[in-house]
């Protein structure tokens, strides 16, 4: 498993608007890390794949995430 971080962009219906996001997320390759990020957006602010465009994937080192689920992962030397 590796640590990786997604950006990109996503669209609030409230709004009516754009915004961009950071998501730090554990996967075994790039695109895990893309369906993980299309499920975990999907499922916190019901939003659709066509509302959510990715921009960027990159895998990045552990200690670089603030996201407390990426850091207790290796921390604990991971599964």
């Amino acid at each position: 498993m590796k640590a990786f971080r997604v950006s990109g962009m996503m669209w609030i219906p409230s709004e009516g608007v754009w915004a961009k996001f950071t998501k730090d997320l554990v996967a075994e390759g790039e695109k895990d890390a893309v369906e993980k990020t299309y499920s975990l957006l999907g499922s916190k602010h019901g939003l659709k794949r066509r509302q959510i465009e990715i921009e960027s994937v990159e895998e990045i080192a552990p200690e670089e995430s603030q996201d407390p689920v990426v850091l207790y992962h290796f921390k604990r030397g991971g599964e």
